[in-house]
């Protein structure tokens, strides 16, 4: 049998602890017979604090984790703020010093950060969560983030994006281990789906630029008016009275995009909140946004967050009135 133990650190979040247990418990062979044993400890066996309001109590300390086939490391609110690239707390670093070298390692959410605080990363593609990402990629430069999937799989380590996407990266293992049928079978024990479609870039919120009265911002608030316009590097310079030239490198200066860069990306936000809040039909989405064209719109949406309008409309989809957009 399978052995995992969970490594919970100070300040664990309850639902990400929560994945390991759940998930591959709910994985049996066609007798039913469980498939993996998993068991938790703590660095010395003591109760440890979790970010809620209340402590939990494990059987085991961290000499259990020697003799693991997999190591599963749940997020902690304390890891981004304590663990940097040169304070790895002594006892968690003692803990994973007893991991065996052929044991896989699995982080979810921002335990990327003690992974990778510990040298484990080095030279590896990794995932966290898209709110830390930029923080990350200052800390550790010679780890190959990739912000947009939900999980990456090294092969020995493996990181997944926030707390759900754990559940995507515990299934993947299960799938890897026992085949697709199992791992169906325990997704739906959870009353989970086996497989997302894309990436997290579909739940990075993009909020826009405030305004000012200097700069391009005055044709920037002109232009999100306008967005269902064939609008054109011209219309933009001689909207702010500059030169095509000296608009794009004031544009690029102040947004850190081009203006044609710039444009898709609001023109894309747009078409995600007409899929979430309206009932319009996709080409009338892709009108109202500007890209003319479903087929244009399901290039540019697939591009950006990798899924389609109609499965991006399904996850997202607002419940209850529509909003009356004419």
């Amino acid at each position: 049998m399978h052995h995992v133990v969970v490594l919970a650190l100070d300040g664990v979040i309850p639902f990400e602890l929560s994945l390991a247990s759940r998930l591959f418990g709910a994985a049996t062979d066609p007798e039913g017979r469980p498939l993996y044993e998993v068991v938790t400890c703590s660095v010395d066996g003591r109760p440890v604090r979790t970010g809620a309001d209340f402590s939990i109590s494990v059987e085991h300390d961290a000499s259990v984790l020697a003799g693991a086939d997999t190591v599963v490391i749940p997020a902690s609110e304390h890891f981004v703020q304590v663990v940097d690239a040169d304070a790895l707390p002594r006892r968690a670093a003692e803990a994973l010093a007893r991991i065996r070298p052929d044991a896989r390692i699995v982080g979810i959410c921002t335990a990327t950060f003690v992974l990778a605080a510990a040298g484990l990363l080095d030279g590896r593609a990794a995932a966290t969560h898209w709110y830390q990402a930029a923080r990350f990629q200052r800390l550790y430069p010679r780890v190959e983030l990739d912000p947009d999937v939900l999980f990456v799989d090294t092969g020995r380590v493996l990181t997944s994006a926030g707390a759900a996407a754990g559940i995507d990266l515990i299934l993947h293992l299960i799938r890897l281990d026992h085949g697709s049928k199992v791992a169906n079978h325990a997704a739906r024990r959870c009353v989970v789906p086996p497989q997302r479609e894309g990436g997290q870039a579909q739940y990075v919120e993009r909020p826009l630029p405030q305004s000012s009265d200097t700069g391009t911002s005055a044709t920037r608030a002109w232009a999100l008016e306008r967005l269902h316009e064939p609008l054109q590097l011209a219309d933009l310079a001689g909207h702010a009275g500059m030169s095509r030239r000296t608009f794009t490198r004031r544009f690029r200066a102040e947004v850190g995009l081009s203006p044609g860069q710039w444009l898709t990306q609001q023109r894309v936000d747009l078409a995600r909140q007409l899929l979430e809040g309206s009932d319009l039909p996709v080409d009338r989405i892709a009108e109202r946004a500007g890209f003319g064209t479903g087929a244009t719109l399901r290039q540019h949406l697939h591009a950006v967050i990798g899924i389609s309008p109609g499965a991006y409309r399904r996850t997202f989809r607002v419940r209850g009135p529509s909003v009356n957009i004419p």
